[in-house]
C-alpha cells in the first residue's frame, strides 16, 4: 500500500485477491505455514494493507509452484 496517500496499488490487489483465492478453504494458520510467512503478514496482504518485497513475492512463488503472471497476469 502506498505509504503517501493510504490507498492499495493494483498490485497489491491482484496479490492479495490471488492468496485469498489460493488460499481457499484454508486457515490462516495453514496457509502462512505453507508460504513461510506469519500469519499477521498474510492477513494484511490479503487485505491490501501491506506490500511485498521481491524476496518475499519470490518466496511465495516457490512455495505455491507459480510464476509471476499466474499472480499478476
Amino acid at each position: 500500500m502506498s505509504q503517501k496517500d493510504g490507498v492499495a496499488s493494483p498490485l497489491d490487489r491482484q496479490l492479495g485477491d490471488f492468496l485469498r483465492r489460493r488460499r481457499g478453504e484454508q486457515t490462516f494458520v495453514e496457509f502462512s505455514r505453507k508460504l513461510g510467512l506469519p500469519v499477521s503478514t498474510l492477513h494484511r496482504l490479503e487485505q491490501y494493507q501491506q506490500s511485498i518485497t521481491l524476496g518475499r513475492l519470490y518466496q511465495i512463488t516457490r512455495r505455491l509452484k507459480c510464476r509471476l503472471r499466474d499472480i499478476f497476469g
